[in-house]
């Protein structure tokens, strides 16, 4: 058995004798007069466990600054830090540049905190849905209340207004879905 340290977790490959003989990845393992049971295995492929959680997985990125300001002055960072599981769909910074002027400004301003909350929280579905299972549907309910329309069509998927451009980034606690706009609750 060889073992292999993967981030957070370990994992093993091992190969099970049958009849003499076994393979692993399309390779016969071969012992040198041992059995099969006995070879020497070497590890073709891991598992990696995901250890980051949606805020700092979307921190590393880079392309969230604007997102985690949000996140920030909304005081929704721990919440996404928190179990979970959520998804989100989230905004990068030229989504954020897309918006009128001055209107990311106005609602980063604590007066407007209810506001901001709203909006963010609007980008976030309760549960881990994969890409896979965003297509099956017509609309989600976000933790902000209201339902954000899903459409596929041309080979693509829109939630509301915004183009998922890339999907299924696995965190800890949920799964990331970008989008190149920002989506506004009705």
């Amino acid at each position: 058995m060889t073992m292999r340290h993967a981030g957070a977790s370990w994992v093993a490959v091992c190969a099970i004798a049958v009849a003499g003989a076994a393979t692993v990845a399309g390779e016969k393992c071969k012992g040198g007069g041992r059995t099969a049971a006995h070879a020497p295995v070497r590890l073709v492929a891991h598992a990696a466990v995901e250890t980051k959680d949606i805020v700092d997985t979307a921190v590393g990125a880079g392309s969230f600054k604007t997102l985690a300001a949000a996140l920030q002055a909304a005081g929704l960072v721990d919440t996404l830090k928190g179990k979970g599981p959520f998804t989100v769909f989230a905004p990068t910074d030229e989504a954020f540049a897309k918006l009128p002027a001055g209107t990311v400004e106005s609602l980063l301003k604590p007066e407007n905190k209810a506001k901001l909350v709203a909006v963010l929280t609007y980008h976030v579905v309760p549960g881990k849905v994969m890409a896979a299972d965003v297509v099956k549907l017509t609309e989600a309910k976000t933790v902000q209340g209201s339902s954000a329309k899903i459409t596929v069509a041309d080979g693509g998927v829109k939630v509301d207004n915004a183009n998922v451009v890339k999907t299924d980034i696995v965190c800890s606690n949920g799964v990331i879905h970008v989008i190149d706009s920002v989506i506004l609750p009705k």
